[in-house]
């Protein structure tokens, strides 16, 4: 039984490696052929104000346009457009 685990959880970690091996070749190939694997989300920021007393007050920043890639993974330093476009807020603290 623990060997037959110990495969299986082998077996995933390969699949895994396997589909982002493909995605990053995916990306440099959209690259290096001059297709544009980059796109935009738009994120907007909030302030979190830390207060002596304990409280946080938030305050609404600029929106912003990020940059973000085309796949599935992160790659390049980018996230990912779909995550970016599912996760449109970004909390800066102070």
């Amino acid at each position: 039984m623990n060997r037959r685990l110990l495969r299986t959880f082998a077996g995933i970690v390969a699949l895994l490696a396997i589909v982002y091996a493909g995605d990053l070749a995916v990306v440099r190939y959209r690259i290096a052929a001059n297709r544009d694997p980059f796109g935009q989300a738009i994120v907007q920021s909030w302030y979190v104000i830390h207060q002596k007393n304990g409280k946080i007050d938030y305050q609404m920043g600029d929106q912003e346009t990020a940059a973000c890639i085309r796949s599935l993974f992160p790659h390049l330093g980018y996230s990912p457009c779909w995550y970016l476009n599912r996760h449109t807020e970004k909390r800066i603290n102070i």
